[in-house]
């Protein structure tokens, strides 16, 4: 995609999950302040537990995501904002797509649970990580449910 590397770059993590929702929206707002512009992420890696093969299918249809990613954009943002938005879906563990996916961003921006864990805790393991590893600010967004 074409990018204007000249605006700061605001990369913002999205899983579906209510909490990435709240972060696309909190990233849209900040663009707008910095006249930045936003790259919604998203990553999926299908975990392998002990010696077996996964018992899922590993193919996942790229652009079918994508477009379930936009139609899930538009709905969060609305039609106009959402088309401003640039999106990238990767294959690689959530927290390392999103770290190579900030280098060199004004910000890093999560919600603070995604769509697995416990819904106690208080981070999820990828916005742990990306807040311990990333070489740009990171804000993690709550949502008014946590």
């Amino acid at each position: 995609m074409d990018q204007d590397v000249s605006k700061p770059r605001v990369v913002v993590g999205v899983d579906g999950s209510p909490s990435s929702f709240e972060a696309v929206r909190w990233a849209v707002r900040y663009a707008g302040f910095v006249g930045g512009a936003v790259e919604a992420v998203a990553a999926w890696e299908v975990p392998l537990y002990g010696w077996s093969a996964p018992a899922v299918d590993m193919y996942i249809d790229e652009e079918a995501t994508r477009e379930q990613m936009r139609q899930e954009l538009t709905e969060v943002l609305g039609a106009e904002e959402a088309a401003k938005v640039h999106t990238r879906v990767a294959h690689g563990n959530p927290a390392e797509v999103l770290l190579r996916a900030a280098e060199g961003a004004e910000v890093l921006v999560v919600g603070n649970r995604g769509r697995g864990g416990f819904a106690r805790v208080m981070l999820g393991s990828v916005s742990q990580r990306v807040a311990a590893h990333a070489a740009c600010p990171v804000v993690i967004v709550r949502t008014e449910e946590t």
